[in-house]
């Protein structure tokens, strides 16, 4: 039988620490790296077949980008990509008033994904094509991946203002669609110099 004086067990349990950035966030992250350096690779190789090109780019025979009329888009991705962040910050403070910017930023980024759609039908008809040139194929094939990264970030946009809607959006979940979101952003400026020029 236990004295009255003998010393208690006391059981000390470490608080979970609390993480710097989620799962969700973490798990955007690696994607995204990775999708970075699939850029990097199709830019590089379209940068090196542009500069070794003997008779010029784009060769001859094949429509110029509209590099003009596409300015107007690469207006509007930029102005979305300022709306989700304006969403991301209104929503700490108000959710419900996060709904308008996220909503200004998905009908800009759908703007944006439906115009590319109209300028490849025009481009098609004017004779560029993936078979018509090494132009050709290069500009369908990263303006192609960076479009379908723009589908799947507009459909976890979409999903964001579904559960928001609902009073239903974890706080991570929103930061992770939007930083897909900021890199769909970001990475065109770049696709819009290098293969639009």
């Amino acid at each position: 039988m236990p004295s009255r004086h003998s010393p208690t067990l006391r059981v000390v349990t470490n608080p979970r620490p609390t993480p710097v950035v989620s799962n969700a966030v973490l798990g955007v992250l690696i994607f995204l790296f990775t999708e970075a350096m699939l850029f990097a690779g199709l830019i590089s190789a379209h940068t090196i077949a542009r500069a070794s090109s003997p008779l010029g780019w784009p060769p001859p025979g094949q429509p110029r980008l509209p590099f003009r009329e596409t300015a107007l888009n690469t207006a509007a991705l930029l102005v979305s990509g300022v709306a989700v962040f304006l969403a991301q910050r209104v929503f700490r403070r108000d959710r419900r008033r996060a709904l308008t910017p996220l909503a200004l930023g998905l009908g800009l980024g759908a703007f944006f994904v439906i115009f590319q759609g109209v300028e490849w039908v025009a481009l098609i008809r004017e004779g560029l094509t993936l078979t018509s040139s090494t132009h050709g194929a290069f500009f369908y094939l990263i303006v192609g991946v960076h479009a379908l990264h723009a589908i799947a970030a507009l459909i976890a946009l979409a999903w964001v203002t579904q559960r928001l809607r609902h009073g239903v959006l974890p706080p991570s979940a929103f930061a992770a669609a939007a930083l897909f979101w900021y890199f769909v952003v970001g990475v065109w400026p770049i696709i819009y110099l290098r293969v639009y020029t």
